[in-house]
């Protein structure tokens, strides 16, 4: 096998892993592989492809890094699953009893099993917010609180 093979392979090899990978790193050593296979028509010394390679991929990778960091979103994730559901409001339709370990929330229109994060007991048709996730269940709170009776003669 020629060098310029070898370094094409290589490239294409880099691509693949890039196309799985999207980290938009791996995509810099495929260049690198392509300069170090137009230098393998120069250049014969397979030691200095490999360092032409090396280096070339190490400058690509730190110069263009700044300007990666702009283009792509810093939240580049997708929150799927059960915890796309945290921070979302939803409602309690069957009462959160922390005694018992019953209780079951709607989130647009899935239904979730809960349990109150201060293990309080929560009424049915009360809003809420999602804490977290537990397992299969929701860890949430009242989204207001009640307000008291003593408040609601003052008013």
């Amino acid at each position: 096998m020629l060098y310029w093979q070898f370094w094409l392979i290589l490239s294409g090899i880099f691509l693949l892993i890039e196309i799985f990978n999207v980290s938009f790193l791996i995509f810099w050593f495929s260049i690198g592989a392509l300069i170090a296979m137009l230098s393998s028509f120069i250049i014969s010394n397979i030691f200095l492809q490999a360092t032409i390679f090396l280096v070339t991929s190490t400058l690509l990778l730190f110069v263009t890094k700044p300007f990666v960091n702009k283009i792509l979103p810093k939240d580049s994730f997708i929150k799927t699953n059960s915890s796309s559901i945290e921070g979302k409001i939803g409602k309690v339709i069957i009462d959160i009893e922390p005694i018992e370990g019953k209780g079951q929330i709607k989130i647009n229109s899935e239904i979730w099993s809960a349990k109150s994060i201060d293990n309080t007991y929560i009424s049915k048709n009360t809003e809420i917010i999602v804490e977290k996730i537990e397992g299969v269940k929701a860890i949430v709170k009242p989204l207001r609180t009640e307000v008291s009776s003593k408040e609601k003669i003052s008013n």
